[in-house]
């Protein structure tokens, strides 16, 4: 990286003389994504199976005291019957199996991932094209929407407004609007849409522990005093269950969006990332909705993906037509391109070992693995321009309109 860049990102307070990913840093990584991945599938597995079967239980025939529904399945060459009880005073069986620790492992992963990446290094966190904050005050920001989040979506659906479902959903929607805006607007695309997703993430964590356990437990303990328990309880907490099911399919999405920079790198990312989450809601509802209308939930869900993907399509037509209009240039000069601007990431002889050895596994160190990775070249730096990443090595305008013209015209090694 040349001394001018630095200079000029340093002074806007981005981080730009990190320490290197070390051997033991790779793995943290590794072994908290692997983790974090696990527990996801844990936690969303056993949310969903029980909304399907909250769903699909039927009333006992003939009808036994206490039984609200209950239901045969198969699986693993067994056969399951399975009841949902409101259990009298003194009814709680010695066992009682609680799910919870899977949603409070998923959150402190995904927490302690957050820090790792984007944190700790501030590498990914800002780009200096879209805002000129400094790296405290986007952490601050960072923070402070995770937890005034939470609390404007808890005093909302605590308040007498919460009767009003239809009501709350919207001011809710509108909350995620607001913040989602604020997110890319400040921050790098990358860093906001991660941001939303550990806004969902702690939402739902908390719905799970400040709100589910504490009602099942004060019914539970109602029980074994021998008091009959409050269910209105249970179906309060029911409602959050409910909402963190719509906010499963999102969540995926972030959590994967990172590898897919026409989501959040173009001026409407946060257009596209709330289209997406109703896309996802939308599926959620079709799968596990009740009653005939539920699969026409798919419908918004189509729109609602037609509409992202239309508002994400790279402009590479355009940047090919602008591209046609000058001579091809040399490939010395394009590698001379790649040399200072790419290759101090990603080479096998670094200069720049901030995210370790040849981030991707891209490297460009000879002609051939150039002209390979031309298409890569073309999407990352030059429609979508991602890369390099807050552009701390410098690339200009005219490096990038060179670049499209050279692999507009077939990317030849000549």
């Amino acid at each position: 990286m040349d001394r001018l860049a630095r200079r000029g990102l340093a002074a806007r307070g981005f981080t730009v003389k990190l320490a290197p990913m070390t051997w033991l840093g790779d793995w943290a990584n590794l072994l908290l994504r692997w983790t974090h991945f696990v527990a996801g599938i844990a936690w969303i597995g056993s949310s969903f199976y029980f909304i399907w079967l909250d769903r699909a239980l039927t009333p006992p025939a003939p009808p036994r005291p206490g039984v609200e529904g209950d239901l045969w399945m198969v699986h693993s060459g067994g056969f399951y019957q399975v009841e949902k009880r409101r259990p009298g005073p003194g009814e709680i069986p010695p066992v009682l199996h609680w799910f919870k620790y899977e949603a409070l492992f998923t959150w402190i992963t995904g927490i302690a991932l957050l820090v790792l990446v984007y944190y700790l290094t501030g590498a990914y966190l800002l780009d200096p094209a879209i805002s000129d904050i400094n790296r405290g005050t986007a952490l601050t920001i960072g923070i402070g929407v995770l937890v005034l989040g939470w609390f404007l979506y808890d005093l909302l659906w605590s308040s007498p407004l919460a009767r009003r479902g239809g009501v709350a959903a919207a001011i809710s929607l509108l909350g995620l609007v607001g913040g989602s805006y604020l997110m890319c607007r400040l921050l790098s695309g990358r860093a906001a849409f991660m941001h939303v997703g550990s806004l969902l993430g702690t939402i739902m964590v908390a719905n799970v522990w400040l709100r589910i356990l504490p009602a099942q437990q004060e019914m539970l303990d109602a029980t074994r005093a021998g008091r009959p328990a409050d269910f209105m309880l249970g179906e309060r907490a029911k409602v959050r269950s409910v909402h963190n099911s719509y906010m499963t399919f999102p969540l995926l999405f972030i959590m994967l969006s990172n590898h897919f920079p026409g989501t959040y790198a173009n001026p409407q990312n946060w257009l596209v990332l709330l289209l997406l989450f109703v896309a996802g809601a939308a599926v959620r509802h079709a799968m596990i909705g009740r009653g005939r209308r539920a699969p026409w939930a798919l419908l918004p869900a189509v729109l609602a993906l037609a509409g992202a993907m239309f508002l994400s399509t790279p402009k590479g037509a355009a940047a090919r037509s602008s591209a046609g209009g000058g001579a091809m240039p040399a490939f010395v000069t394009v590698r001379a391109v790649v040399t200072e601007r790419c290759q101090p990431c990603h080479s096998e002889y670094q200069s720049d070992r901030t995210f370790g050895p040849a981030p991707g596994g891209v490297t460009f160190d000879t002609p051939e693995s150039i002209a390979r990775l031309a298409e890569r070249i073309r999407v990352r730096a030059v429609e979508t321009k991602t890369m390099p990443l807050a552009n701390k090595t410098g690339m200009t305008d005219a490096e990038r309109e060179l670049l499209a013209r050279w692999i507009s015209g077939g990317a030849p090694l000549r």
